[in-house]
């Protein structure tokens, strides 16, 4: 409750900061620090389904889900090589200004609301997987963490802009990564025989395979594994409008393509910490069966862990890596809506050249109403069966045409 509060004040007090004008909500006029950019980008890069869905798919399974992590530095370079150059050179905080200078403006239209509609959907899922191992752990009320998390996320969103989001992503990323590292290293040195105790199990039961090697493409093999990763980390690097506002904020491109790269590479130790609790997890319950009832499997295992295998306090810190990861997801998508509405839809059909006043009336009200639709969006998710494939399929529809764009755009010259 503190660091949520905290986060949600910490966050408010760039509230002077913000109202500069339109440039300053959207893209903090270019003048963050590179490693809060850099954090920034890694934190909206880690969601609560990564922080509690690859644990869950290496205590399953093995850590063949961690080959999609190594496609993460070709993505980045990329990114670094070929995108972030182009956004910083046609003056347009909006990802999609591109397109529309390429193909017109239908094109721009269509990734628009495309990226709404996965925004929408994105911050839906978020909300309620955040929810959920909460009400598993401590049997709160699903709709109540939903609308408040919800909410305090809002709040400081709405108030302090996008360097409000970026700052206070850099905290949650900090706060996340501590109480991963933290977590495996209980596991590791709390085995009954010692740390070499869970390497052997694990080695014994083959929970450190990457996967096959084999030509197949109706299994997820390691390269089958490799090249999905490499193409929806490009999406994500390349032509997310979350990432690419964060490429603004920073002071120069040199910055920008170091604060990508940071963010990139971050993310491949930390999810092999991730990989490491599930791993452990399985080795630790394969010795001390007696502690897991026999209901608790899969991506329960965890959060059970959390709240009965971890000493009082860790389980706190615990707790707030949950909410750091969801929260931070949640504020980048509603601040990029945001701005997606003010740059691609307001300023083409109602008003060309709006005033800063009239500007900042839209982000506001377009930050308000993009909070209240994922809340809502959340709540009829409820009675959904797996929220995830419910994500991945909506995910697929609303976004699957993004990337090809860009790129016929970027290597056609007619």
């Amino acid at each position: 409750f503190v660091f949520v509060g905290g986060v949600a004040l910490f966050g408010c007090s760039f509230y002077f900061r913000s109202r500069k004008g339109a440039a300053a909500f959207t893209a903090a006029e270019g003048s963050l620090p590179t490693w809060v950019v850099g954090m920034s980008i890694f934190a909206t890069f880690v969601s609560s389904i990564s922080f509690l869905g690859l644990p869950g798919d290496a205590y399953k399974g093995n850590w063949n889900p961690f080959v999609f992590s190594l496609s993460i530095p070709i993505a980045t370079w990329l990114a670094a090589k070929v995108f972030i150059p182009l956004y910083r050179g046609i003056n347009s905080v909006s990802a999609y200004h591109y397109l529309e200078m390429r193909f017109g403006y239908w094109a721009r239209c269509y990734v628009a609301v495309c990226y709404l509609l996965t925004q929408l959907a994105r911050v839906g899922s978020i909300l309620l997987l955040l929810a959920l191992p909460l009400n598993t752990m401590f049997g709160w009320d699903i709709q109540t963490i939903i609308v408040c998390t919800g909410i305090a996320t809002l709040i400081y969103t709405l108030l302090g802009g996008i360097a409000a989001v970026v700052w206070t992503d850099a905290i949650q990323g900090i706060i996340l990564i501590v109480g991963a590292v933290a977590c495996a290293a209980i596991l590791t040195f709390t085995m009954p025989e010692g740390p070499g105790q869970l390497f052997a199990i694990a080695s014994a039961h083959g929970k450190f395979s990457l996967g096959s090697f084999g030509a197949s493409l109706t299994e997820p093999t390691f390269w089958v594994v490799l090249i999905y990763g490499l193409f929806v980390n490009m999406q994500n690097y390349g032509i997310d409008q979350n990432y690419v506002q964060r490429y603004l904020t920073a002071k120069n491109g040199k910055e920008a393509k170091f604060s990508a790269l940071f963010g990139g590479y971050l993310f491949i130790p930390v999810s092999m910490v991730f990989f490491m609790i599930g791993t452990a997890l399985y080795a630790y319950y394969k010795m001390q069966p007696e502690l897991l009832p026999d209901h608790i499997t899969g991506d329960s295992v965890f959060p059970y862990f959390i709240v009965h295998g971890l000493p009082t306090g860790v389980t706190g810190l615990l707790i707030a890596s949950i909410f750091a990861a969801g929260m931070s997801t949640v504020a980048t998508s509603v601040t990029s809506s945001a701005t997606i509405i003010l740059t691609d839809y307001y300023k083409r059909f109602s008003c060309k050249q709006p005033t800063e006043k009239q500007s900042m009336r839209i982000l506001y009200g377009s930050n308000v109403i993009i909070g209240i639709i994922g809340i809502i969006v959340a709540l009829a998710l409820l009675n959904v069966e797996s929220v995830l494939d419910v994500w991945w399929s909506l995910s697929s529809i609303f976004s699957g045409g993004i990337l090809g764009l860009f790129l016929l755009g970027y290597v056609t010259r007619k």
